[in-house]
């Protein structure tokens, strides 16, 4: 199967959500979803997290890959490796899912990576390549190596990643009822896109607001003009949403979907980071983290109303944690 045949730009139905429930469940279990007391008190309202921190990356990429290798492997003759870029919970996803297929997985990431996410990628069976000084150059990089070596480059969006990632937002939605809103970090689109798909599926009316770093702003200066902008990334925290080009596909559905897009600053993800801690004793990394720092930022409009936060990972280096709970 040919890359071009693996591309589209539509969003998954509620059909092949469902289907993709079993190929998920295959690898985990559903996550849990909290109202905890302290942090409903934070926000003067009702707040309903989702935890996809307790997967077995740590990361609501544990339900990505492994769909999208299923369609991928479905041929008979699949592809003798995969390779792809990442800042960590993409490539722990694919060298998980490329064990379950007996393929090597090629993750490049860029000069300066997570130590820690670089080791747990490592210790998945990723083969680690550095390049590059962002993102995107990484990526840029993969899909050349791929070219070069005949390897499958495994995008960080694409439909049937956003099929295993609306399997959360399906187990969400289907447990908390009526939910008002919801604030979905955007690093490349696929959680805001799985959270369109399944919201529109269940014919709720749920807005669904977006989340960025200030310091990687490209998805908000996009939804603003109403078409792609590119703008540099200088956010250290946020490195799970450290994106420099939108994707095309992506950013179709979050112009016709998504209410607004807010940014964050690096000290508000920090304290969202230090917050989750103390009033639910999780770590959190900065990703995930955004929703929680744009949602105390708009708190005073929020007041009466039922709102929906996604913890999409816990993967932070211990030394940058410390200094969060310290500072």
């Amino acid at each position: 199967m040919t890359q071009d045949m693996l591309t589209t730009t539509s969003l998954p139905t509620m059909d092949q959500i469902q289907a993709a429930q079993e190929l998920v469940y295959g690898v985990m279990q559903p996550t849990p979803q909290y109202a905890w007391p302290l942090l409903c008190e934070r926000l003067g309202t009702e707040v309903w997290v989702k935890h996809e921190n307790h997967t077995p990356i740590g990361a609501f990429k544990a339900r990505t890959a492994v769909v999208y290798t299923a369609e991928l492997f479905r041929e008979a003759k699949g592809p003798t490796g995969l390779v792809t870029a990442t800042r960590g919970n993409h490539g722990q996803a694919v060298a998980l899912a490329a064990k379950r297929f007996r393929v090597p997985a090629h993750i490049v990431v860029p000069r300066g990576n997570s130590i820690e996410k670089n080791a747990a990628m490592l210790a998945q069976g990723g083969d680690l390549l550095e390049f590059g000084s962002d993102f995107q150059e990484a990526k840029e990089h993969a899909q050349e190596l791929a070219d070069r070596h005949g390897w499958h480059f495994v995008p960080p969006y694409h439909r049937d990643i956003v099929r295993g990632v609306a399997t959360y937002w399906l187990e969400f939605f289907s447990k908390v009822a009526d939910v008002d809103v919801v604030y979905v970090p955007i690093g490349q689109g696929s959680g805001i896109c799985s959270c369109i798909a399944v919201r529109n599926g269940m014919n709720l009316k749920t807005r669904i607001v977006g989340v960025v770093p200030e310091g990687a702003p490209a998805y908000a200066l996009s939804f603003a003009a109403g078409r792609a902008i590119v703008a540099p990334v200088t956010t250290l925290l946020g490195d799970g949403m450290a994106c420099r080009v939108p994707d095309d596909a992506a950013l179709e559905a979050v112009l016709e979907n998504v209410d607004r897009v807010v940014c964050v600053s690096e000290e508000e993800i920090r304290q969202a980071m230090k917050f989750y801690f103390t009033d639910t004793h999780n770590v959190v990394e900065g990703a995930g983290a955004a929703g929680l720092a744009a949602a105390l930022k708009e708190k005073d409009a929020l007041r009466g109303k039922r709102v929906g936060l996604v913890v999409t990972g816990g993967n932070v280096d211990h030394d940058v944690f410390a200094r969060v709970l310290l500072d």
